[in-house]
């Protein structure tokens, strides 16, 4: 039995700390499904298809990670694609509140998936999507929170915003 684990989340844009940990998923797993999720409180500043295009390059190498997007219930893809599990990473317990009630309702939704938290590593624990877009929309350094190979792409785009 293959063991196919999802890492869901907006990835807008994705960074170090998703990258550790679908990384550190790969290890575990025979195969990890990331999928780019639909959030409806968030206003994302890359298309879909951009966000997974960069997920792409940063997981290039990780030969047992896909990348995929999904505009729907997390508990249904989960089934779709007959995962086992959902890894999820958590910074701090404000994280862990929010993370174990959506992992209770998956839970409800869907039996046979269970969700596995990974601890950031602690050089990340401050790090997020949002940050690394208010950095760079005000001309900040970001090459510390990103994956270099799509460094320029994400400067590119929200620095345009800016002006």
């Amino acid at each position: 039995m293959s063991r196919v684990a999802i890492c869901p989340g907006s990835f807008d844009p994705v960074t170090v700390g998703h990258l550790d940990i679908i990384t550190r998923a790969a290890k575990m797993f025979d195969k990890v499904i990331v999928v780019v999720m639909t959030n409806s409180s968030k206003s994302p500043s890359f298309s879909a298809e951009e966000r997974m295009m960069m997920i792409t390059k940063a997981c290039e190498g990780l030969d047992n990670v896909y990348v995929d997007c999904y505009d729907g219930l997390l508990a249904e893809y989960a089934a779709m694609r007959d995962a086992g599990a959902i890894v999820k990473g958590l910074r701090a317990m404000s994280d862990f509140e929010y993370e174990f009630q959506m992992a209770l309702t998956n839970k409800k939704l869907n039996p046979n998936v269970e969700t596995v938290f990974l601890t950031t590593k602690a050089e990340n624990m401050y790090l997020s999507s949002s940050m690394v877009k208010e950095i760079a929309r005000m001309g900040g350094d970001i090459r510390e929170f990103v994956p270099d190979v799509i460094h320029n792409e994400i400067i590119n785009r929200l620095q345009k915003e800016r002006n």
